[in-house]
């Protein structure tokens, strides 16, 4: 057997060169890429970007049991029909179509603030999404949360928009079944 001709013998060498660049050049597969957003997640679970705001400084998401926690640089407030107040922390449970067991989250209903236990898309095709606060669900247009909001900081000194204050407001049962509102205030 003979030996390859030398322009042969170079043509391979800079076709395993151009192999090799090419293989380092192609993005790597989904698993190597960095760790995708919240903002990712909630679109996987059939649910708008937009329930949450921009600011996220942090967020951690448990994918068996969908619980997460997402954290903010400060309190603030966005508008869709209604205000909308995030906390520091906003935590809930993620499964595909539902926000459950929300926390750090309240909406501003007739100047009341009420906090939101929940959020729901039943039918995407419907256009609407559902928050819980408590004794009734809010219907909203899911158009209002295609894209994360700007929050603006709540200032401490507002009165309207003290984050302990609203805790003490809450709809509860009384004792005939009917609604009533608590303030907290005797």
């Amino acid at each position: 057997m003979g030996s390859f001709p030398k322009s042969l013998n170079s043509d391979i060498w800079v076709s395993i060169l151009c192999l090799v660049l090419v293989a380092f050049l192609l993005p790597l597969p989904a698993s190597g890429t960095p760790s995708s957003s919240i903002y990712d997640h909630l679109r996987k679970q059939g649910l708008p970007i937009g329930l949450l705001p921009k600011g996220i400084t942090d967020y951690s998401l448990n994918a068996t049991t969908g619980e997460f926690r997402v954290l903010l640089e400060q309190p603030c407030h966005a508008k869709f029909e209604n205000q909308v107040l995030y906390d520091f922390n906003v935590s809930g449970f993620l499964s595909f179509g539902r926000i459950a067991n929300l926390s750090g989250v309240s909406a501003q209903e007739l100047f009341l603030w009420f906090p939101v236990k929940g959020i729901r898309v039943d039918v995407p095709s419907s256009g609407l999404i559902y928050f819980d606060v408590g004794v009734v669900d809010k219907q909203f247009s899911l158009s209002l949360f295609e894209s994360p909001p700007d929050c603006t900081a709540v200032d401490p000194s507002d009165p309207n928009f003290n984050p302990a204050a609203q805790e003490s407001n809450h709809y509860s049962p009384s004792p005939s079944g009917s609604s009533s509102f608590e303030t907290g205030i005797p």
